[in-house]
């Protein structure tokens, strides 16, 4: 995917990258041969004309003008810059096992693609020997996007997960080891509840398991070894311990520890780590992990709270997807040390070493591939976000609340702590610019504001005649209006008038019959009453009934339009139950094409209308749905060509400016209805 960049509101500075010290731009620094470099406190950004997309991005260029901030060189078991924190991306692994969230093989590699321009430092592409296809998927990621080196060298590390046995651990290494980075990550459990319900082993057992199977790995070739004590939230810490420095001297490099149930507080985790880096024999020579689960909500924390006691690689998944109630969210462990890691993190629990004082920690995450890395990871696993979802949720940069629009139209910084052009999610011109949606709980600064947006520059009556009947369709109305619908507004409270009067009877429905079945060829015949006053009157077939009834009510109406959206939902219960039909219809026609506009979650789309209808029948819901649908069409339209005449209502010239208007009017809508 690629990002406009005028809309990543960097340009110029004319939007903080990320609302903190650390990010915010400081000038336009210059341009040459096709870049354009802002320079910030810590940072620069370059933005490349990418095709016919300017890409942004900080000033290590990697391929396809994909660049991230620079990392210290990938050395297994260790950083060279203990502020460093590697991202050890889960998704299609722990992601994938999400009920219902199967991924294909072509999925995942379009995915793990994806998570390459995002910069994370591992990615752990799947458990091989679950089974063919997922060997065949963890093996083609490996020898692909595994050995696609960018250009500021940055390649990430493919991991394949396995059981501690020798059967596992040679399966996923055949997996990985095509790849420039092969890591193997293995497992055992190691709490109380685990090693005698499940494994049936004893603590010895267990620690003579794992030793061989990280000796075994090693064997093999592999020199990057992750190994995780499964469950070690519950385990005993003193056999933590004793484990964890047996595998260390087998030749792990990484050390996972996981909160495999969700069942740490913050605290309780980060001192968890703390103790371990203490008490584990050759700790300095290994990387600790998180692997936090989020059965109690807390896994971003819990994963923070590691990151503050040493942990130096968390592991995460796009959208938080994973086992029960998933896993900890990578866009907010991401943002979260984005936006605080220089500021926050310089005391850890229990500690007043000069190394945690000191801590300014960061990732080389390139943030503007957050959105469309989330939007792929929904789309491909059919797990929607929530709309409340922390920075990537379809309401994570709206705003309905009177006092919070109030707060935005004046400075943004008000009620955002970040961009959203900074995650990637252009917002552009819509919604004031601003996310702001005008509901029941709008005041009258956010409802003013897009109205001098849309070029309407009332008096102070007109706009509390508009405000007082917003207020009325705002209660009944969910999800906010629409600029077309304020916009009706605006003309509905010129009550009386002849402009007023022709844009709120347009075409209405007042007959439709049709026949169809197994046998012959549906076929509707439909009556509408057009803007003159004149009944017309068309048959047309189709594939369906309500296919013939569109059709029907498209010669009749004369214009073009694309059938975007169709849903139809029964309001109550029984034989008599009403139907509720919704459309959404976009122009064809050049003439009645309003154009583009930003979509909040998105890139620039058509302008599409919505209409709905209500009957016990479902094809006259139908019929009325569509016609809604084009009535809102036309009235834009003409709106737009007699907002000046509207505007100026209040000069001494008003009734002939207005006449001349309807007049014209009139005339285009004859036009349309082939008068």
């Amino acid at each position: 995917m690629k990002f406009s960049l005028a809309a990543l509101g960097l340009v110029l500075g004319t939007s903080p990258f990320f609302a903190s010290q650390a990010f915010v731009p400081l000038a336009l620094k210059g341009s040459r041969n096709g870049l354009s470099t802002i320079e910030t406190s810590n940072v620069a950004f370059v933005g490349k004309v990418h095709g016919n997309v300017e890409m942004f991005s900080t000033v290590a260029k990697g391929a396809e003008g994909v660049a991230r901030k620079p990392r210290p060189k990938y050395i297994p078991g260790r950083i060279d810059d203990p502020n460093y924190v590697r991202i050890f991306d889960t998704t299609l692994r722990d992601g994938e096992q999400s009920p219902g969230a199967t991924l294909t093989s072509s999925e995942k590699l379009e995915i793990a693609r994806q998570l390459a321009k995002l910069g994370v430092d591992v990615i752990e592409a799947g458990f091989p020997i679950a089974s063919p296809d997922d060997f065949n998927a963890v093996k083609q990621i490996a020898d692909t996007v595994g050995r696609a080196v960018f250009e500021d060298g940055y390649v990430p590390v493919i991991c394949g997960l396995s059981r501690a046995n020798s059967k596992d651990i040679e399966c996923a290494w055949d997996a990985v080891k095509g790849a420039l980075r092969p890591r193997v990550h293995t497992f055992i459990a190691t709490s109380e509840i685990h090693m005698q319900n499940k494994l049936n082993k004893t603590p010895e057992q267990v620690i003579e398991i794992a030793v061989n199977a990280v000796t075994f790995a090693k064997s093999l070739g592999c020199e990057d070894i992750e190994f995780s004590p499964e469950d070690a939230g519950r385990s005993d810490p003193e056999f933590l311990y004793k484990v964890l420095t047996k595998v260390i001297e087998a030749g792990a490099t990484t050390l996972n520890i996981p909160d495999t149930t969700g069942w740490n507080m913050p605290w309780e985790f980060g001192e968890l780590i703390a103790k371990l880096r203490a008490n584990v024999k050759g700790a300095e020579n290994v990387i600790f992990s998180t692997h936090c689960q989020n059965d109690l909500g807390l896994a971003t924390a819990n994963s923070l709270a590691g990151a503050l006691n040493g942990a130096r690689q968390l592991e995460c998944t796009i959208n938080g997807i994973g086992e029960r109630a998933g896993n900890a969210s990578l866009e907010e462990v991401v943002m979260s040390l984005a936006l605080k890691g220089h500021t926050h993190f310089q005391q850890s629990y229990g500690s007043s070493s000069s190394e945690s004082k000191d801590q300014k920690l960061y990732t080389a995450i390139n943030p503007v591939y957050i959105t469309p890395t989330s939007k792929m990871v929904a789309e491909y696993t059919g797990m929607m976000c929530q709309p409340h979802k922390a920075i990537v949720g379809a309401n994570a940069f709206q705003h309905e609340s009177g006092i919070h629009q109030d707060g935005m139209i004046k400075d943004k910084n008000t009620y955002e702590i970040m961009t959203p052009e900074s995650i990637g999610l252009m917002r552009g011109d819509s919604q004031s610019g601003a996310g702001i949606v005008l509901g029941k709980h709008s005041g009258r600064n956010a409802v003013f504001t897009r109205l001098k947006e849309l070029g309407y520059d009332l008096d102070s009556d007109k706009l509390n005649a508009v405000f007082k009947r917003f207020k009325q369709v705002a209660e009944r109305k969910k999800g906010g209006l629409e600029d077309e619908e304020l916009e009706a507004i605006v003309v509905d409270s010129n009550e009386g008038s002849p402009v007023a009067s022709l844009m709120t009877s347009l075409w209405t429905v007042t007959g439709c019959q049709v026949t169809t079945g197994m046998q012959g060829i549906p076929t509707a015949t439909v009556k509408m009453m057009g803007p003159d006053g004149v009944e017309r009157y068309v048959a047309a077939t189709g594939t369906g009934p309500v296919d013939a009834v569109y059709k029907a009510i498209d010669q009749i109406v004369g214009v073009k339009v694309v059938l975007k959206e169709y849903s139809l939902q029964g309001v109550t219960e029984g034989i008599e139950a009403l139907a509720t039909t919704r459309v959404v219809i976009e122009p064809l026609d050049e003439g009645l094409s309003p154009g583009t506009v930003y979509n909040a979650q998105g890139p620039a789309l058509a302008r599409t209308f919505s209409g709905s209808g209500s009957d016990t029948d479902i094809i006259v819901s139908s019929a009325r749905a569509y016609t809604s649908a084009l009535n809102k069409l036309l009235s834009w339209n003409m709106r737009r060509s007699t907002r000046s005449t509207i505007l100026g209502s209040t000069n001494s010239a008003d009734e002939e400016e207005t006449e001349h208007a309807v007049v014209q009017m009139t005339d285009e809508v004859n036009l349309v209805a082939g008068n």
